[in-house]
C-alpha cells in the first residue's frame, strides 16, 4: 500500500461498507510497504456481509489448536486494483462442535437437523 490513491481507495471501500450499514471491523490491519489490507470481524453474519460487500471469490478455512483451544479461522479474499483485501473470522470451536468443521458454512442447517 505504498501509493496514496490505493490506500485511499481501500479505506474508502471499507467506509462505504460501514456507511451502508455493515458493522465496523473490530480490527483493521494495513501492511506497510505492501498492498494488503486485512479486516477482522466478530461473527459469521458480519463475515458474510463483508464478504458479499467486497465480492470475495476466494475463501479458505483453517482449523488449528492454540493454548488447548481449537479455533476455526475463515478467510475471504479479493484483489482489487492490485491490492489484496481479506476478511477474517476466528471462532472458538468446542469438542462437541467438531462436526461443524467439516462443512463450508456451519450456519446452513442440513436436512437431518431440521
Amino acid at each position: 500500500m505504498t501509493q496514496l490513491a490505493t490506500r485511499t481507495q481501500a479505506f474508502g471501500l471499507i467506509a462505504d461498507g460501514v456507511a451502508a450499514g455493515l458493522s465496523a471491523p473490530w480490527r483493521l490491519y494495513l501492511a506497510r510497504g505492501c498492498r494488503y489490507v486485512s479486516l477482522s470481524v466478530g461473527d459469521r453474519d458480519e463475515w458474510n456481509a463483508w464478504r458479499a460487500h467486497l465480492g470475495c471469490p476466494e475463501m479458505s478455512v483453517r482449523v488449528y489448536q492454540a493454548g488447548g483451544e481449537i479455533h476455526r479461522a475463515s478467510l475471504a479474499e479479493v484483489v482489487l486494483d492490485g491490492c489484496r483485501i481479506s476478511v477474517e473470522l476466528v471462532e472458538d470451536v468446542g469438542i462437541e462442535d467438531l462436526d461443524r468443521l467439516l462443512v463450508a458454512d456451519p450456519t446452513v442447517v442440513g436436512p437431518e437437523e431440521r
